[in-house]
């Protein structure tokens, strides 16, 4: 195997990591609204992912970095390309931060409204834009000859984008459901497992749909068993829920996830980005690469780094395992 198949495999798994806890953080956000009865409810959520949400962004930045390094063309032409929702998704990112730290800094009702609100929007919106984006990635755009995007932003907002759009909100909200059932106690956590019910039936419907549609479009042999991953994993991870087997569904709706984000890459590759125009300007893993003394260097890097990251992040779950609930909330923090 090539040094840029191998960094192609690097990206797809850093993306998939990102999504799996970058997601149920989203889905955790959203819930904010739709689950929390109080402000100390409201608390609660935040708290469960208040010690690990930072570290799960490191996984963004990792991603964009190597598509950086090790294939520059793709991200030049994503980057310009999808300029507009990639902003929105990074302003987003940045207020979601300002607003988990300055939520409880005052205690007016008023301030701490606005601020949990905006982590509503905050998550939504980026839970929304990256399954639009990696809808078009997939699907392919406007490539000319000079590898570059031509297309504008209605380009990008084509049915099967905005179902992949769906399909990322409603998931992600599911896993920060199950993720919710399985951190707290009391009558949230019963809340969380009705709510991930009805989520997960609606994420089913229209992932079925997306996955489908992605396998008859673009698919090959080796997509069509991510798929079938894809969904069993969704059937069972419902299946745990309702049986209360919390750690259960959380591992399972992570593995479909998982199952999802493998497909799409393994539908792609050895496309980084199609083009719609003519697939001999396509963007692939050979002519959007970095040189191979590059991606050597950088292989030598992540090998030594990687396993840092990984132990560390590891040690931060273990530390903050234990469930919470709003008698653990302090009165003047709500």
């Amino acid at each position: 195997m090539e040094l840029h198949d191998v960094w192609f495999v690097l990206i797809a798994v850093l993306w998939t990591g990102y999504f799996f806890l970058e997601g149920f953080d989203f889905g955790v956000g959203v819930l904010t609204k739709l689950l929390a009865r109080n402000r100390p409810e409201k608390r609660v959520l935040i708290n469960t992912i208040g010690p690990v949400w930072d570290g799960n962004e490191v996984w963004l930045l990792s991603a964009g970095g190597a598509t950086f390094a090790a294939f520059p063309e793709w991200y030049a032409t994503l980057f310009s390309g999808f300029y507009l929702p990639l902003l929105v998704i990074l302003v987003c990112l940045i207020v979601r931060g300002v607003a988990f730290e300055y939520r409880a800094k005052r205690p007016e009702e008023k301030w701490q409204r606005n601020w949990e609100t905006a982590i509503f929007w905050c998550s939504l919106l980026p839970a929304f834009l990256w399954g639009v984006a990696f809808g078009n990635i997939v699907h392919g755009v406007k490539i000319d000859k000079n590898l570059e995007y031509v297309g504008g932003l209605g380009d990008l907002l084509h049915p099967y984008a905005l179902l992949g759009g769906l399909v990322t909100l409603t998931l992600f909200t599911f896993h920060g459901a199950v993720f919710t059932a399985l951190k707290t106690v009391g009558d949230i956590r019963e809340r969380a497992r009705r709510l991930a019910l009805r989520v997960g039936l609606v994420t089913a419907v229209v992932a079925l749909a997306f996955l489908l549609w992605t396998q008859a479009d673009t698919g090959n042999g080796r997509s069509l068993v991510a798929l079938v991953v894809a969904v069993a994993a969704l059937v069972a991870a419902l299946a745990a829920n309702q049986l209360g087997r919390e750690g259960w569904s959380f591992a399972l709706s992570g593995v479909t996830i998982v199952a999802a984000v493998a497909m799409l890459f393994l539908s792609l590759f050895p496309n980084v980005m199609p083009s719609t125009l003519d697939p001999s300007w396509s963007l692939t893993v050979t002519n959007a690469s970095s040189s191979p003394y590059t991606l050597k260097i950088m292989t030598w890097c992540a090998g030594i780094a990687t396993p840092i990251v990984l132990l560390y992040q590891g040690w931060t779950y273990w530390v903050f395992r234990k469930r919470i609930g709003t008698q653990h909330i302090a009165e003047a923090a709500h």
